[in-house]
């Protein structure tokens, strides 16, 4: 037995409102503008880095030549986001930007570390830095690393923090704007008391805070990409919500997951109270999801309370996994994997609570 994926609610368990293909709502101006900004700037602070011999604005330049590439790479995935879907690609490219931003995330990892090995070498041997032009170019690129974050944040209606693709390009260019403040603060110090080693501890410390940055980013495209339940939804009460309503007699194989960053998606398996009929339930677990949870693509199969036992293709139990893949090698399940005898009450997966994002 399958899940029912018609699009009449009468006919079977799939209830979603029109959608053109789960297609990305990412604005690509603001990304582009700063895209701009950042290539045009790279070569000033590279120059003037090389020129006083600052660790921070090299440091700086190399965040800014990571992010010209990280913003050309969102730009793509924007475009492939919109691309619509097909029979083959169902979902359309919607994980394009989630992508994006798991590939930006390991960038600035692989970066945080190259700068913390070469702020080692420095301060065991500070070399000479020629402050008074590493200040006023550090100036120059704090100025224009503001435009482009602000840029990021304000442009198209989108939030950073809820757009994964998005928030892994804001990430690297709040890295350089973090970068130019330190450069200006070491050279501050450098012209007032000679103390080199402001340098590279700076910098130093401007690299944790883009790895802290960095690792939760990825952290959050993996779990988008391994369909983990979205942080803030708790599929315990997912399944009390729909077992609350009139004529559910249970929830089973209970699936929460996003497809893209602002598109949730559930699946389930409904046993029904056969007294009531179908579409009235399916309408009312819609309305419940929806305005709990905020979940509206919804997939689910009706089953009868108290019938047969279910022997399909399950995630929840070893018999059901090994039903799923049998089916997907085209051979008969072996006989121990189908379920005979009394039904026993289903335990449902033992999930971790929700997690709350930290302020």
């Amino acid at each position: 037995m399958g899940h029912d994926h018609d699009g009449s609610a009468g006919n079977g368990g799939h209830r979603h409102a029109p959608n053109p293909g789960l297609r990305g709502r990412t604005d690509p101006r603001p990304l582009a503008i700063a895209l701009a900004i950042t290539s045009g700037f790279v070569v000033v602070e590279a120059v003037g880095g090389l020129l006083t011999g600052s660790l921070a604005l090299l440091a700086d330049a190399g965040h800014m030549a990571t992010d010209a590439a990280a913003l050309g790479l969102a730009l793509v995935a924007v475009w492939l986001a919109r691309r619509p879907a097909t029979p083959r690609r169902s979902f359309g490219f919607a994980r394009a930007e989630t992508l994006a931003a798991l590939l930006n995330a390991a960038a600035l990892v692989v970066l945080s570390l190259a700068l913390f090995w070469e702020v080692a070498r420095r301060i065991g041997d500070p070399p000479p830095v020629d402050s008074g032009p590493m200040l006023a170019v550090a100036v120059a690129g704090l100025a224009a690393n503001a435009v482009g974050a602000w840029i990021l944040m304000r442009g198209g209606g989108h939030d950073p923090a809820a757009d994964l693709n998005t928030r892994g390009a804001f990430l690297h260019v709040l890295g350089d704007l973090l970068g130019s403040a330190a450069a200006i603060v070491a050279a501050l110090v450098m012209l007032t008391t000679g103390w080199r080693l402001a340098d590279p501890l700076l910098s130093g410390l401007i690299g944790l805070l883009v790895l802290r940055g960095a690792w939760r980013l990825l952290r959050d495209s993996a779990e988008v990409l391994l369909e983990a339940t979205p942080p803030g939804i708790d599929p315990a009460a997912v399944r009390a919500a729909m077992a609350g309503v009139a004529g559910v007699a249970g929830v089973h194989d209970l699936h929460v997951w996003t497809v893209t960053s602002g598109v949730v998606a559930l699946g389930a398996h409904v046993e029904v109270d056969e007294r009531r009929p179908w579409p009235d339930i399916l309408a009312d677990l819609g309305g419940v999801l929806r305005r709990r949870f905020g979940i509206a693509h919804l997939t689910l199969q009706p089953e009868p309370a108290g019938g047969a036992p279910f022997s399909g293709c399950t995630l929840e139990t070893p018999e059901g996994l090994a039903i799923c893949r049998a089916a997907r090698e085209g051979r008969p399940p072996a006989a121990a994997s189908v379920r005979t005898g009394p039904v026993e009450p289903r335990r449902p997966w033992s999930h971790r609570p929700a997690r709350r994002e930290q302020p």
